[in-house]
């Protein structure tokens, strides 16, 4: 009987023991928790905003000549250099043109040169009295005329020339070419500049966005203050995420600002430029923008997850001087990546609680068990440093 009653009380306490959590600490009991101490330290000032993906150069490739298009002779969607042969156009009835024009032109050279001739002949004789002075001034101004229409037909004979050379179209600028505004057979008109395709240069290409103007106004008056460490000729660096959520490798640098508010949206334009060598950047397509404005200095900061978010503000959980789990109430100012600006509600040395916080309550005694997180000395968490 003896030996029941101990089996059946092992049994009961090999059962308790497997129904009890190993993370429950007993009542009483100090619950492990990992801590930060708080700090001021310095972070990057990054604005995020939703940006479109602009070439550098667009050039719209239009017929100078009225004709036929014979060809297409590039490929579309592929990148082009300047001067490269893109379309045909039927050249026979400009070639026709080109040739009457030649025929005048040697006509009228015919007429000049013995216009000229008889001017040679005439000076000595004029000057014997031979003929009038008035005879010899009419060969003059004939002759002039003469070398004049010559000059005039030259110049339709180079326009004529130029006009022979537009039948075959080509790209105003290196670039990528696009689709083909026009096929072979159809009708394009210099008149009307018959739109044949579109070049767009993509390497380096823009990301323009627009920031509100109370956001600039801010960021000015940082700098003023000496907040945020940035001098009026420091680069501003941008990174870019497509809308899957990867990064671009490339970093860009803004390039242009404009100094003028948009009255419709209250926004002031930016661009950066990004080199884009493989191309991964197209045209039209929305990106979000990460720019790096400086640094605001001598702030404190702590991780986004130690932190509670209601609607009359964030807490946060600290270690008392007792050693127990205690509720602080914090001014939050800007998100900045994972980490929240305290503005007010911390001090230098106040150790704020960043895990298990689910199982906190105020008043509770606490453990602090903070290990090493195997995180390479180089990559630190900016907020502050762990105890």
């Amino acid at each position: 009987m003896t030996h029941l009653r101990t089996l059946l009380l092992l049994l009961l306490g090999l059962v308790a023991a497997a129904c009890s959590s190993p993370d429950t600490a007993p009542e009483g009991q100090a619950i492990p928790v990992r801590t930060i101490t708080v700090g001021e330290t310095d972070l990057d000032n990054i604005l995020e905003l939703p940006g479109r993906v602009e070439p550098v150069r667009v050039a719209e490739v239009r017929a100078r000549v009225t004709g036929i298009v014979q060809q297409r002779v590039y490929e579309e969607g592929t990148d082009v250099g300047q001067g490269q042969a893109l379309f045909r156009i039927d050249p026979a009835e400009l070639r026709a043109s080109f040739a009457q024009t030649q025929a005048s032109l040697d006509r009228a050279k015919a007429t000049a040169a013995n216009a000229n001739a008889v001017v040679a002949r005439y000076r000595p004789l004029v000057a014997e009295n031979a003929i009038s002075g008035q005879e010899f001034d009419a060969a003059q101004a004939a002759a002039r005329e003469a070398n004049a229409n010559v000059a005039q037909i030259e110049a339709q004979l180079r326009a004529s020339s130029l006009q022979l050379g537009y039948t075959t179209v080509r790209a105003p600028i290196s670039g990528r070419a696009g689709r083909a505004a026009v096929t072979e057979g159809a009708l394009v008109s210099q008149a009307e500049g018959t739109l044949m395709t579109r070049i767009e240069q993509i390497s380096p290409i823009y990301v323009s966005f627009s920031q509100s103007a109370t956001e600039v106004l801010q960021i000015r008056r940082a700098i003023a203050s000496g907040q945020l460490d940035l001098a009026p000729g420091d680069a501003v660096e941008v990174r870019l995420l497509f809308p899957d959520g990867t990064e671009y490798e490339l970093p860009g640098l803004i390039e242009f600002l404009d100094f003028s508010v948009d009255e419709a949206t209250g926004t002031v334009q930016l661009r950066a430029e990004f080199p884009n060598p493989d191309g991964l950047l197209l045209p039209g397509e929305f990106v979000n923008a990460r720019i790096y404005a400086g640094k605001v200095t001598d702030v404190i900061a702590i991780p986004q997850r130690a932190v509670t978010v209601a609607d009359a503000g964030g807490t946060v959980m600290i270690v008392d001087k007792d050693g127990k789990a205690a509720v602080r109430p914090v001014k939050l100012g800007q998100l900045m990546g994972d980490s929240w600006v305290v503005e007010s509600g911390l001090q230098p040395g106040d150790r704020v609680i960043v895990s298990n916080l689910q199982k906190l309550q105020p008043g509770m005694p606490v453990q602090i068990a903070n290990a090493a997180t195997g995180r390479k000395a180089a990559a630190p968490t900016p907020a502050a440093k762990a105890d």
